[in-house]
């Protein structure tokens, strides 16, 4: 009988501190742990986890060479790359840093639009549980908060009033 092996599409699991009780090198250093990138493909109103999008070799990424000029690019469909950091309070997991960039990709010309450095930014202030997500479009905060409340409702509950009040989902 064979077995299928189930796929885990599912968020990066929070990990004990490798620093804890460690001091010196290393001490209050970020860790990648617990980020997972969740890419929002806005016109086919989905969201997934996509742990390529780590090393922009995301699904959407993969064979796209991106320019940081938006008018180089026609006819491009938009995305957003979520950065979503969880952490754990005494109550429980829940979505402590939430930052969106923007990114947009025309597969028949293989070019697509992304400021690189404000990815990384992001990433970081996401780690910093910082919530950046007001810049968005209104179906793609939709998006964001239904996929946030149907993979945990009570991280969702959890998670800060900001969080909610900036996707608009109380």
């Amino acid at each position: 009988m064979e077995e299928k092996k189930k796929k885990n599409i599912g968020f990066n699991i929070i990990k004990p501190d490798p620093m804890d009780g460690h001091k010196g090198f290393g001490k209050g250093s970020l860790s990648l742990d617990n980020v997972s990138p969740v890419i929002i493909d806005v016109e086919a109103g989905e969201a997934q986890v996509d742990v390529g999008a780590m090393h922009a070799r995301s699904t959407v990424e993969k064979g796209i060479k991106f320019l940081p000029n938006r008018d180089e690019v026609p006819d491009a469909k938009p995305y957003w790359l979520v950065w979503v950091t969880i952490d754990r309070a005494e109550a429980g997991p829940y979505y402590a840093g939430v930052t969106a960039c923007e990114m947009t990709v025309n597969r028949e010309i293989r070019r697509g639009y992304k400021v690189l450095p404000e990815h990384v930014n992001r990433l970081d202030k996401s780690i910093k549980r910082h919530i950046i997500v007001e810049h968005m479009d209104e179906k793609s905060k939709q998006i964001l908060a239904d996929f946030l409340k149907n993979h945990d409702e009570g991280m969702w509950e959890r998670s800060a009033q900001e969080l909610k009040a900036g996707l608009d989902a109380g």
